[in-house]
């Protein structure tokens, strides 16, 4: 009699194609594993301001503070004397620019110093509401700035000229000695017959207050020309520019003499 060797033992219940996969796929967790915890990141949904700043549009309509030489905050400064009679405030303005076909720009106004007259109503203190205005042209400027001790000089403005209500405001700035050889005292008469208006405001300016105006005066003239912004586009390799070709074949032949 011969024993046949019994088959292996096997599972009465085998597990299934679905739990040997299950099984298979079940995460390893290390000991102590209910102390961690598991969370699945959101998507975070701030802007950055850097992202905000770069969706901006690149292209801008150009504007005085894009210009060469122009600073990008626009600046308000003046200077102002104070006397008895009357105050009176000195402010410089910027000239104006338009954009050339070539894509560079040039002076299609030229800057000015704007003054105002305010007369006095007390001590310390003036009825600006009665102001009165004047601007000065870089010309003018120049010829205030020509003045001796001695020399006097009168501006007359009409700001209709040319109009059909030519005469009806007349401006008169004068600017003389004073007596004693102190200074100079600015008189500014104005008509204007649109408003009923004729008021004459008249205010002394010392030798030492009219210095301060002449030396002011001097610093701000390249600005109103708006040279400035002329001198800080030029580089120092760059090769010898002109405004106008004109102006080059003008200026070989003053040099070539």
């Amino acid at each position: 009699m011969h024993l046949l060797p019994s088959p292996p033992l096997q599972n009465p219940n085998p597990p299934s194609i679905f739990a040997r996969k299950c099984f298979l796929r079940t995460p390893f967790f290390p000991p102590n594993s209910s102390r961690l915890s598991f969370t699945i990141p959101k998507k975070s949904t701030v802007k950055s301001r850097r992202s905000e700043y770069f969706e901006q549009p690149k292209f801008t309509k150009p504007s005085e503070d894009s210009l060469p030489g122009a600073l990008p905050p626009r600046l308000y400064v003046g200077h102002s004397i104070y006397k008895g009679k009357a105050a009176l405030t000195i402010e410089p303005k910027a000239p104006e620019f338009v954009p050339l076909d070539s894509g560079a720009y040039k002076v299609s106004k030229e800057g000015f110093v704007f003054l105002q007259f305010a007369p006095a109503v007390g001590t310390r203190q003036y009825d600006w509401n009665r102001k009165q205005v004047f601007s000065l042209s870089v010309s003018e400027i120049g010829t205030l700035m020509s003045l001796g001790a001695k020399d006097s000089c009168e501006f007359f403005h009409d700001p209709f000229k040319g109009k059909s209500e030519e005469g009806k405001i007349r401006k008169i700035l004068k600017a003389e000695p004073l007596p004693d050889g102190t200074g100079h005292f600015f008189n500014l008469s104005v008509q204007n017959r649109l408003l009923n208006v004729d008021e004459s405001i008249y205010i002394p300016i010392t030798k030492g207050e009219f210095a301060v105006l002449i030396s002011a005066f001097n610093f701000i003239l390249p600005y109103l020309l708006g040279w400035h912004a002329f001198a800080n586009s030029m580089k120092p390799d760059d090769p010898i520019r002109s405004n106008s070709a004109n102006s080059r074949s003008g200026a070989e032949l003053e040099w070539r003499r």
